[in-house]
C-alpha cells in the first residue's frame, strides 16, 4: 500500500508543493535525514526534490560547440591584435580599451562554457631581508650637465667592464636611410615584413649606422630614430628577437645607450601598423658612446651666436644648415666641373704677399721669423694668375680663400671664398656671357631650376639678364642732373647734387668719378634685386682695367648684382705697362696720404707685364654670396661653415 501511494504522488502532475525525483541527494540536510530514518524512503535512488514552481520560465538553450569556437576564435584574434599594438608603442590610455574588449569576450566564454576563467596561482613571496633605501633616480631633465657627462661616463665604464667596446673602430653599413626610403617607396603593407629581402639588391641583412636623435622604450619593445647623413629612419629592438643571438643585448641596449649616441643595428625592414618604415633589428653594436647629450629638440640650440660657436650640434640638430653645406659642395663641384670642360686650368698661387695687390683692401699683417720677412695674407688672386696668362696659360682660375681686414656684416667676412678666372683673347663682353652661363648652370644643377626664392624675393636666372651702364642707373635715381666725367669744373655741383639726394660723406671726395660711384653705391645697389650687370665705370675706381675704347673717363668693367649686393667683378684687363705704373702710383700716393686700403706699386707684377700680356678678360665671383642666393641664406655666416667670432667671454 504504501508503494502504491508513492508511486501515484510521483506519477501526479507538479502541482503540489513537494515531490520526489530519482537522484542523489543534493544537500547536506539531506544526506542526514536519510540517514537517521532509513524507513521512511523504501528506495534508495528516490530523493526528496526542492518544490516546483507553477509558472516556471523556460531555462536557456544550451550552447553548442560551435558558438564556444567562434568566441575562442574571437578571443585569439583580439590578443594577436593587443600584441601587435604593443609592437608599435601603443600608449597605456589608447590600449585599455582594447584590453577591456579582451576581457569582455573571456567573460563571454565563461559564461557559456560554465567554467569561471581560472586566476593565476598565487605566488607565495618570499621574505627578503629590508633593503635600504636608495635615492630616487633623476631625470635627464633634472640632471646638470656636469651629472649628464659623470653619468655617459660611468656608462663608458659598464660596457668596459661587460667586455663591450664604447669606441669601436670600424663598422660596414650597406644602407642608408634615403636609400631604403627609395627602394620600399610604395612596397610593404603596414604590419609587413620584408623577411626575405626580395625589394632590396642587398644580400643577407640590411645594416645601418648613425646617431641615435630620439628612444622610446616601452618594457620588452623599444623604438629608436636614428639619423645618418641622408637622413632618419626608425629602428625596432624586440626583446626576444635582439635575444635569439644574445641575451643581454636588449638589457644592455637600454642600460648603456643614450640620445647622442652612434650605433650601427643590422636586421630586416618593415612598416608598422602605422605604415612608418621601420628596421626591425636582430643586433645592434655601440660605434660611439656620446659623453654630452644633444642639445634640447625646442629650446637648445636657437641662439644664432650659439649656433654659429657650436656648428657640430648645429649640423646634427638642424637638417637645414646640413643641405645648405651639401648644397655649397655642389657649387663648388659644378663651378670646377663647368671651368675643366671649357679648358681652364686651376693653379694655385700664394697665399703670403710681400706687398698685398689685385685689390683695394686693408690686409692682415704677419711676420716669416726664419727669412726675417714682414708678410702680408693675401687680398685678391689676381696679379699671379695674370703671370701665368703672361707665361702662356691661355685659361686660368683659381678657387681659394682671400683674407681682408675689414668689417663684419651680414654680407662679409674676413676671410671669404672667391673664384679668380682669366681667359686671353677675351674681353669683359665675353666675360659677361661666361657669368650667365656658369650661374645658370649652378642653379640648374643644384636648385634644379633658374627661377629661385630668396626671402620676400622670386629671382629668375633666365638668361639674358639685365645689363646698364652706371652712369645709366645714377640717372634714374637722379634724373635732374647729368654727370660729366670729363669736366673737373662740375665736381661742386655733383657733389652739391649728391649730397641733396642724401649720400653722405661726398664733402671728401675729389672726383666726379668717386662722386658718380658714392650715388651708385648708396642709391642704386640695394634696389638691384634681379640680376643685374652694371657696366662702364669710373677709371678712378678701377685701377687694375682697360680703358673704354669709346667712352673717355670710363674702363671696360663691370658688376654683377643680386638681391642688392654684389655677386661678381670683371674687366677687360688693362695690358699696358705705362698705364699700370701709372695707376699704382696713384694708388701708392693715396696710401702714403692714409688710405689702408689702397696698393703700392708692385714691381714685380710691372715686370712680367712689360714682357706683354694677351688681351685677357678676367672675372671674380665671390662664392659666398652666390651660395647666400641659390640657398636662400640671409647672412653669410650662414654658410661659412666656422666663420670668425669674438670669444665667448
Amino acid at each position: 500500500m504504501m508503494a502504491s501511494t508513492l508511486l501515484l504522488a510521483i506519477l501526479r502532475p507538479a502541482t503540489r508543493t513537494a515531490a520526489f525525483s530519482f537522484s542523489r541527494p543534493s544537500s547536506y540536510a539531506a544526506q542526514r535525514s536519510l540517514a537517521s530514518h532509513p524507513a521512511q524512503l523504501p528506495w534508495p535512488c528516490l530523493s526528496y526534490a526542492s518544490p516546483t514552481r507553477l509558472f516556471s520560465t523556460a531555462e536557456k538553450p544550451a550552447a553548442t560547440s560551435e558558438d564556444i569556437a567562434a568566441v575562442e576564435a574571437q578571443i585569439a584574434t583580439k590578443g594577436s591584435e593587443i600584441r601587435a599594438l604593443k609592437d608599435d608603442g601603443i600608449a597605456k590610455p589608447e590600449l585599455a580599451p582594447h584590453v577591456e574588449e579582451l576581457l569582455a569576450l573571456k567573460a563571454k566564454l565563461a559564461a557559456l562554457t560554465g567554467e569561471p576563467a581560472a586566476a593565476p596561482p598565487k605566488k607565495e613571496k618570499k621574505k627578503q631581508p629590508p633593503k635600504k633605501k636608495q635615492p630616487a633616480k633623476k631625470d635627464e631633465s633634472e640632471m646638470s650637465i656636469n651629472e649628464l657627462r659623470e653619468s655617459r661616463l660611468g656608462k663608458v665604464n659598464a660596457m668596459r667592464d661587460a667586455g663591450a667596446e664604447p669606441y669601436a673602430y670600424v663598422y660596414d653599413p650597406n644602407r642608408t636611410a634615403s636609400q631604403l626610403a627609395k627602394e620600399y617607396e610604395g612596397k610593404l603593407e603596414p604590419g609587413e615584413e620584408d623577411v626575405d629581402g626580395e625589394h632590396t639588391s642587398v644580400e643577407g641583412e640590411i645594416a645601418v649606422a648613425g646617431r641615435i636623435m630620439a628612444r622610446r622604450v616601452f618594457g620588452k619593445l623599444a623604438f629608436y630614430t636614428l639619423q645618418d647623413e641622408t637622413g632618419t629612419i626608425q629602428l625596432q629592438f624586440d626583446k626576444k628577437r635582439l635575444g635569439e643571438r644574445d641575451a643581454e643585448s636588449f638589457k644592455n641596449l637600454k642600460a648603456w645607450t643614450d640620445s647622442g649616441d652612434i650605433i650601427g643595428a643590422k636586421g630586416t625592414i618593415r612598416r608598422t601598423d602605422k605604415g612608418e618604415l621601420t628596421l626591425y633589428a636582430k643586433e645592434w653594436t655601440m660605434l660611439t658612446k656620446s659623453a654630452m647629450p644633444l642639445p634640447d629638440k625646442y629650446h637648445g640650440l636657437q641662439d644664432i651666436s650659439k649656433r654659429y660657436r657650436n656648428r657640430h650640434l648645429d649640423l646634427i640638430v638642424n637638417p637645414s644648415v646640413r643641405d645648405t653645406f651639401y648644397k655649397r659642395a655642389k657649387i663648388t663641384s659644378s663651378l670646377r666641373r663647368q671651368l675643366g670642360a671649357k679648358g681652364y686650368l686651376e693653379i694655385e698661387t700664394p697665399v703670403l704677399h710681400t706687398q698685398p695687390g689685385g685689390a683695394e683692401a686693408k690686409p692682415f699683417e704677419t711676420y716669416h721669423n726664419t727669412m726675417d720677412m714682414d708678410l702680408t695674407l693675401r687680398i685678391a688672386t689676381e696679379l699671379h694668375l695674370k703671370r701665368l696668362i703672361i707665361g702662356g696659360f691661355p685659361r686660368v682660375y683659381e678657387l681659394g680663400r682671400i683674407f681682408r681686414n675689414e668689417g663684419i656684416s651680414t654680407r662679409h667676412n674676413p676671410e671669404f671664398t672667391s673664384v679668380e678666372l682669366y681667359e686671353a683673347y677675351a674681353d669683359y663682353e665675353d666675360m659677361m656671357n661666361l657669368t650667365e652661363e656658369l650661374v645658370c648652370g649652378m642653379a640648374s644643377e643644384v636648385c634644379d631650376s633658374t627661377t629661385i626664392p630668396y626671402g620676400e624675393h622670386s629671382i629668375s636666372l633666365e638668361r639674358p639678364w639685365r645689363r646698364v651702364t652706371m652712369h645709366d642707373v645714377v640717372k634714374e635715381e637722379m634724373p635732374d642732373f647729368e654727370f660729366n666725367l670729363n669736366d673737373p669744373s662740375t665736381l661742386d655741383a655733383a657733389k652739391a647734387a649728391a649730397t641733396a639726394a642724401g649720400v653722405p660723406d661726398v664733402h671728401r671726395l675729389t672726383t666726379v668719378g668717386y662722386v658718380l660711384n658714392a650715388c651708385f653705391e648708396e642709391l642704386c645697389e640695394p634696389k638691384l634685386i634681379q640680376p643685374t650687370f652694371v657696366i662702364d665705370y669710373p677709371v678712378e675706381v678701377s685701377p687694375l682695367s682697360k680703358p673704354h675704347r669709346t667712352k673717355a673717363g670710363m674702363v671696360e668693367r663691370f658688376e654683377l648684382f643680386a638681391t642688392g649686393r654684389e655677386m661678381a667683378n670683371s674687366f677687360s684687363e688693362l695690358t699696358d705697362p705705362v698705364d699700370q705704373r701709372e695707376r699704382f702710383e696713384a694708388q701708392a700716393a693715396k696710401k702714403e696720404a692714409g688710405d689702408e686700403e689702397a696698393c703700392d706699386v708692385d714691381e714685380e707684377f710691372l715686370s712680367a707685364l712689360e714682357q706683354g700680356m694677351p688681351p685677357t678678360g678676367g672675372l671674380g665671383i665671390g662664392i659666398d654670396r652666390l651660395v647666400m642666393l641659390l640657398t636662400d641664406s640671409p647672412s653669410i655666416r650662414d654658410v661659412i661653415a666656422f666663420p670668425l667670432l669674438k670669444p665667448d667671454v
